[in-house]
């Protein structure tokens, strides 16, 4: 590869013109930039339910604003290694801010649902590029013994927002719009495009542009929409109709033939043999499993409380706010412990309490308080205040450092993978188990159930007081009826796929278990 003339400002130019304020100057211009992504990423959860009347779309449409944005990151991680050696760190960085801001512009004037999807692809792949991107910067600018502390702080950006994202967005939605939610991210946007020209290291545009693999590319991008819409319109179509079955063959064959081209072609979009390093595979392994629990109920608990308890939107993002606030002490704590004791025991330690968190949530019904879905809200995130620093720095310590790079992309390709299948799997779950919970409840409302009849009895009698005519009396008692019978199976179903959160957590523990016997094989051989 031949590049041009221009000067280098890499890295190392930078440090020896910034001084030791490099690293962290690098690493707050790249903080930002995540932020206002993750931002994005996570505001639109307490706008689901606002977005559905907006548009008069199920759940199932409306969950594409979360799943769509994280299964284009995903394909967006596997072209930012060859985007960055073409562009270098600086452009990329620059122009996947620029393209995710357009998104949001389109997001927030959408005048149809398709459009806010499309929006929201363009969005995620942006965000995709950016991530990977400035997490290889940061790990690469610090020393061998100083990454666990900058992976914390990074971390910290990643699970912050998550935890103001979707405060910020109900504030927008109680004083304006749910459409200024898409405007939250811009003025972040701007800020860390204007450090990212400053900070940022970069090179010549290469003279001869390298390969890309567009085959391996189209495979996946085939694979993730087969597989993804099979399961979002699973239960609308019938799961064993034609059009559900042919998808999901489908993805499934491209991501096989995905995973068989990338072993055999030259120049492979995503490095399967990074695999073979077991400590980093079970690290990747814990990465789509917890991706899949933390991205899947970020989206669900903000619909449940809204839908189910009846809090506002900003209710609802207040609800998350404690937490975010506890993680900004407990993730410079984490990063300086992920130096000092093995990842492994952190991340176990963390699952455990992710675990039960969600556990507790199972009890939560429409009579929960506030401070007490806060209080189990704050037990799951100080879990993740535990898992991210170890689990970044375990899955990249255990590189080569000529694989960093390529590690850093796969390992927040799983993570994000897993995120979007979570959002929606979590969803399909919720409309089963609703329709499950719905024909059971329906099926005991004979003419012999005495207690609906009394229900029914009373409800004719508060009508008629109201003055409604006879027949209104018998159609509202029965409409009413039937919302309690639909908001009693939401209930349920929303307890059941907080069963299925935690569950997902303790596979986790599989994966960490081996990662901890890898590691203290790896110390043993050390000290011989």
């Amino acid at each position: 590869m031949t590049y041009d003339s221009a000067p280098l400002q890499t890295a190392q130019v930078l440090s020896e013109r910034y001084g030791p304020s490099y690293r962290w100057l690098v690493t707050i211009t790249g903080m930002v930039g995540v932020v206002s992504m993750v931002l994005a990423m996570t505001t639109v959860n307490v706008a689901v339910p606002d977005v559905m009347g907006a548009f008069g779309i199920g759940q199932d449409q409306a969950q594409w604003m979360s799943s769509a944005y994280m299964a284009t990151m995903t394909a967006g991680m596997l072209i930012n290694a060859w985007l960055t050696g073409v562009l270098g760190e600086r452009r990329t960085f620059v122009g996947a801010l620029c393209f995710f801001s357009v998104g949001a512009l389109l997001g927030g004037t959408a005048p149809t649902e398709d459009s806010l999807i499309f929006a929201r692809v363009l969005q995620g792949f942006s965000a995709g590029i950016a991530q990977p991107l400035v997490m290889a910067t940061i790990f690469t600018v610090f020393p061998a013994e100083r990454r666990g502390m900058a992976m914390g702080v990074f971390g910290l950006g990643v699970v912050f927002a998550p935890a103001i994202g979707p405060t910020l967005g109900g504030l927008m939605i109680e004083y304006f719009s749910w459409r200024y939610v898409f405007f939250i991210s811009l003025p972040f946007c701007l800020i860390a495009a204007v450090m990212g020209l400053m900070f940022m290291p970069t090179r010549p545009i290469p003279q001869r542009i390298p390969p890309f693999d567009w085959l391996g590319f189209g495979l996946l991008c085939a694979g993730l929409f087969g597989l993804m819409t099979g399961i979002a319109d699973g239960q609308r179509e019938g799961w064993s109709s034609d059009v559900i079955v042919l998808r999901l063959v489908a993805g499934a064959a491209a991501g096989v033939a995905f995973i068989l081209w990338e072993l055999r072609t030259p120049r492979a979009l995503l490095d399967v043999r990074i695999f073979a390093n077991l400590e980093f595979s079970a690290a990747a392994l814990i990465a789509f499993i917890f991706g899949a629990g933390l991205m899947g109920s970020t989206y669900i608990m903000p619909v449940f409380v809204q839908t189910v308890i009846g809090f506002t939107p900003l209710l609802a993002g207040l609800m998350m706010m404690p937490s975010g606030i506890m993680l900004a002490f407990i993730f410079p704590l984490a990063g300086r412990l992920a130096d000092a004791m093995p990842g492994s025991t952190m991340i176990i330690f963390g699952l455990l309490l992710f675990t039960a968190g969600f556990a507790l949530m199972t009890t939560a019904d429409i009579d929960t308080t506030f401070w007490t879905l806060v209080g189990m809200v704050m037990v799951s995130r100080l879990g993740l205040g535990f898992i991210n620093p170890s689990l970044n720095s375990s899955s990249l310590k255990a590189l080569p450092p000529d694989k960093v790079r390529q590690g850093a992309g796969v390992a927040n390709f799983m993570r994000q993978l897993g995120g979007a299948f979570g959002i929606n799997l979590m969803v399909a779950f919720f409309e089963v188990r609703t329709r499950f919970h719905a024909d059971a409840l329906t099926a005991t409302q004979d003419w012999g159930n005495r207690t609906t009849d009394r229900l029914l009895k009373l409800v004719e009698q508060l009508m008629q007081r109201s003055g409604l005519p006879y027949q209104q009396q018998k159609a509202g008692a029965y409409d009413y009826l039937s919302g309690m019978l639909h908001a009693e199976a939401q209930m349920m179903a929303f307890s059941d796929t907080f069963i299925v959160v935690g569950a997902v957590a303790l596979l986790a523990l599989i994966p960490a278990a081996m990662l901890s016997r890898s590691q203290r094989r790896t110390r043993r051989l050390a000290f011989n």
